[in-house]
């Protein structure tokens, strides 16, 4: 039912840095600027400095060379990513997956506890890793649990574990949300992680990227994480309609946008932006459901 690993040693002789050594001297100036939204006036009062991977050390970049580098290998046999340059995938991948961590600091230990050490978090489609095992990497001492729901994609995330050497991640195959698909063999059917009490409102934080729509993220991600614990959506550079047409869907979900954490960045893609949700209710029984049946309106003007 559940595939997973989590051993609790890590490389045990040094790794090679590959092709990751052209990466270290490019250097990314990015400045995050939380703000308000809807009728609160926007503030930028708060400016976090972060180009985060000049702040990992040497075992840390050599991880993230051997992950880039499978990922480019494997991405030949089977679709990972449209990403297929190194630097690409430096830039669009391992940059913008580290780009979450100061708003999930910063906005855990304001909104949820005083540290945010051995916090628990699940990113929901994980896809290759994208961006749960670059945080598994930055942060060894958050608890991450990889959600995917294709095999194939699991299978690869094993192995990026074991090659790594990380002792601090779980890869679940299932899907958040009810799925019964006879036509694809890939997709795992009718484990619906997000009603399993193994999995339901147990998560500090719960981190999604390039998945869905907010409204429909809203009910896939929401029923995972615990009263009190967080919800981060990346997004592109101008959100502000799409979480409007969300707000109805993340209420019902017991939550409400806490704020928006805008990542400028000097690399040719441009803004990104973290949507920021607080949850202080329980989540409703009957979600997640299927998606099938998940239809929620437009916020009206």
């Amino acid at each position: 039912m559940l595939v997973w690993r989590g051993r609790f040693s890590g490389p045990t002789s040094p790794l090679s840095l590959g092709t990751f050594v052209k990466q270290v001297t490019t250097t990314i100036s990015t400045r995050f600027r939380p703000h308000r939204i809807a009728t609160r006036t926007l503030t930028t009062t708060r400016v976090v400095n972060s180009s985060h991977f000049d702040t990992l050390n040497s075992l840390q970049k050599q991880q993230i060379s051997l992950y880039v580098d499978a990922l480019l290998q494997w991405n030949q046999k089977m679709n990972l990513t449209a990403v297929t340059e190194l630097e690409e995938v430096m830039e669009r991948h391992v940059r913008d997956s580290l780009a979450m961590i100061p708003p999930i600091q910063c906005s855990y230990i304001e909104h949820c506890d005083s540290s945010c050490n051995n916090i628990s978090l699940v990113d929901v489609g994980s896809g290759p890793g994208l961006p749960g095992l670059i945080l598994a990497i930055a942060c060894p001492s958050w608890k991450i649990t990889l959600m995917e729901s294709m095999n194939k994609r699991c299978i690869f995330l094993e192995h990026a574990v074991s090659l790594t050497g990380l002792s601090n991640v779980q890869v679940v195959r299932g899907r958040a949300e009810i799925f019964n698909c006879p036509l694809d063999p890939n997709l795992f059917m009718g484990q619906n992680l997000g009603q399993d009490v193994g999995f339901r409102e147990v998560f500090d934080v719960a981190v999604a990227r390039a998945v869905a729509e907010m409204r429909i993220l809203a009910e896939y991600c929401l029923p995972l994480v615990r009263v009190g614990g967080l919800f981060l959506a990346a997004k592109g550079h101008d959100p502000q309609e799409e979480v409007r047409n969300a707000e109805r869907a993340i209420r019902l979900m017991g939550a409400s946008v806490l704020q928006l954490w805008s990542v400028e960045s000097h690399s040719p893609y441009g803004q990104r932006t973290a949507i920021v949700c607080l949850k202080d209710h329980p989540t409703p029984r009957k979600y997640p459901r299927d998606p099938g049946a998940i239809r929620w309106p437009k916020q009206e003007a």
